[in-house]
């Protein structure tokens, strides 16, 4: 089976060619902004360099799609910083020219990634399943485009009925090499990652925080799973338990300090708007009114069960972004968490960092 993976060398990207070097049948092509290093699990895929975002994209896709089994589509741009290409042109434009191209090669069969964020808020102890509306979050960018991907997506399926179109909806997706890219979008570059972990950190949480996280690992064998049975429909992935407030503080090694949301989202916007850290008060809404998922279906109809459970993959995600540790591609680069002058050089004092997420 030939298979064609946009964002190949990002997190779930990674996971996923990890899984495949298991599957010596299968044939991967994988596209990146960046192409990765040779070095495994990098090594199991032929390399196109095809950024999104790109005028040449429309004629690059089509190309590298054309005789493909399958396209998994997990290209996003989740964080971009003001140096990167506006979120926008690649996360919309660049979803269309992948539909479009799917299409115009003949490809049968089309996994794409989206999000719990495309949900609609729901009641906050309540599971929602693969049918509850995805309006999205107001106020967070990135649920906003998840929930224009979903609809282009559902136009999609309707106007080629011969393709077969499986979404997967996954929480918080994290894994030990995701750390460093983790970091450095919550952290300010002026607190040493080190301290992570230590029983006197005080971490400020808002009481009724809760929320789901899924190991890279399991949510890349569930696109294997759909690949082998090429599944349709919608599935959320998930691992348990929910994570509650005192499971943070727990996890993070120190005490919690409680504080309203509202304090938290105020500090959090003049500090981002001065570069002085890269959490613009979007991400904080979305943690507080995202939706808890069921994941009944995906265990039903593709037998996934995930390996590891919440709390084991946020530890292990932790530590990752303690130790600095990543993988040998541009998304996942390793960072070095000992020199203040590095961690100094990536405050863009009065402007921010991050492009906004509102």
């Amino acid at each position: 089976m030939r298979v064609v993976v946009t964002g190949a060398s990002g997190n779930i990207g990674t996971a996923f060619l990890r899984a495949a070097a298991h599957r010596p049948e299968w044939d991967i092509v994988g596209l990146a902004r960046r192409v990765p290093a040779r070095r495994p699990p990098y090594d199991v895929a032929e390399w196109v360099e095809c950024d999104l975002d790109s005028d040449e994209a429309p004629d690059v896709l089509p190309k590298v799609f054309t005789g493909a089994d399958a396209v998994v589509h997990l290209a996003w741009a989740i964080h971009p910083g003001t140096d990167e290409p506006p979120r926008n042109r690649t996360n919309i434009e660049g979803s269309q020219e992948v539909l479009a191209a799917v299409a115009d090669a003949g490809v049968p069969h089309l996994v794409c990634a989206s999000s719990v964020a495309a949900y609609t808020p729901g009641p906050r102890w309540t599971r929602v399943d693969e049918d509850w509306p995805r309006a999205g979050v107001p106020g967070s960018a990135y649920s906003r485009d998840k929930a224009r991907l979903e609809r282009l997506v559902e136009l999609f399926a309707r106007q080629h009925p011969d393709i077969g179109v499986a979404v997967f909806r996954p929480c918080a997706v994290a894994q030990h090499e995701s750390g460093s890219q983790l970091a450095r979008w919550t952290l300010s570059p002026l607190l040493p990652t080190g301290i992570l972990g230590n029983r006197w950190l005080p971490v400020p949480l808002w009481d009724g925080l809760r929320g789901q996280v899924v190991h890279s690992g399991d949510v890349a064998d569930a696109i294997c799973r759909m690949l082998d049975r090429r599944a349709e429909g919608a599935f959320n992935l998930a691992a348990e338990p929910v994570l509650g407030v005192h499971d943070l503080t727990e996890l993070l090694g120190g005490f919690r300090v409680p504080v309203p949301r509202r304090l938290i989202t105020g500090l959090a916007l003049p500090t981002w708007r001065l570069g002085l850290q890269p959490m613009h008060p979007g991400w904080l809404t979305l943690a507080d009114q995202v939706p808890l998922m069921d994941t009944t279906r995906a265990r039903a109809h593709l037998g996934w069960e995930p390996r590891h459970d919440a709390k084991e993959t946020l530890a292990e995600v932790i530590a990752g972004m303690r130790d600095g540790s990543g993988a040998a591609s541009g998304p996942l680069a390793p960072r070095d968490v000992g020199r203040w002058s590095d961690r100094l050089a990536g405050i863009k004092l009065g402007r921010p960092i991050r492009q906004t997420q509102a």
